[in-house]
């Protein structure tokens, strides 16, 4: 195969270098013309087309037949262990206690999070989202009154300039306590996207009663130090559970 590759090149170079010293060019002219330079209407050279076709065919050959596209690679092997180690994880771990999550998140976090949230959540002085502090009434309240996309779950957003007046400071200070005690009748116009008790509604609005992390890891977030990317591919569902435990334990307003 290799000496018929050499030859059919040196045999094509020799003819076309010999005729490019020979051939002058002939047939009918475009109408349009630049600077005195025109181009042929002549066909396409039957060789250049005859070589386009078979490599083409051979292309196809070698992708599918000649060497599949499944054919055993290092990364494929890899890819394939991972995914049966992750498979025995979930069901090893899938009935673990509490404490046993908390100290499986913590784990998870040191390694994923705590590079931009600091080691203790804190955010590393404002550089980042402070974890410890959770969604306070002031910060709730001006998300009501200005929107937010920040965790990208919805194309557009919440929208901000909502027209609860005196409403937004109760409706801030129910949402910030987690949903403790009697619910606002002003909160009744947030039930349509973040439903009754917070939990969320699909394709409307995220979970706010908690921190939403199973969106955040999905798709983001927008920081204060740039673009968080999504972590969704990174860890498993016990995994992502895990540090949602974690998480509640360096929350010190619980209502993350």
């Amino acid at each position: 195969a290799a000496l018929f590759v050499a030859a059919a090149t040196a045999y094509v170079s020799v003819k076309y270098i010999n005729q490019m010293k020979t051939d002058v060019a002939e047939g009918d002219k475009v109408d349009e013309e630049w600077d005195g330079i025109s181009e042929y209407t002549n066909e396409l050279p039957s060789g250049w087309a005859y070589s386009f076709l078979a490599a083409f065919i051979w292309a196809m050959w070698y992708g599918l037949w000649g060497y599949p596209v499944n054919q055993y690679t290092q990364i494929g092997e890899y890819n394939e262990e991972v995914l049966a180690y992750n498979k025995k994880f979930e069901a090893t771990h899938a009935n673990a206690d509490k404490e046993t999550l908390q100290k499986m998140g913590e784990s998870i976090y040191l390694v994923q999070c705590s590079q931009c949230h600091g080691a203790t959540g804190d955010g590393l002085s404002g550089k980042a989202e402070d974890l410890t502090a959770g969604y306070t009434a002031d910060r709730i309240a001006d998300i009501i009154n200005n929107g937010q996309n920040e965790m990208l779950a919805f194309e557009y957003g919440m929208p901000g300039g909502m027209a609860f007046g005196d409403d937004v400071g109760i409706i801030a200070e129910y949402v910030a306590s987690g949903f403790v005690g009697d619910q606002p009748e002003a909160y009744g116009a947030c039930t349509g996207c973040h439903g009754a008790e917070g939990e969320g509604v699909p394709y409307a609005g995220p979970r706010i009663n908690g921190y939403d992390l199973a969106n955040t890891l999905a798709h983001g977030k927008k920081g204060k130090m740039g673009m968080m990317p999504a972590f969704n591919s990174l860890i498993t569902p016990i995994q992502e559970k895990a540090l949602g435990e974690y998480i509640k334990t360096i929350n010190v307003q619980g209502n993350m």
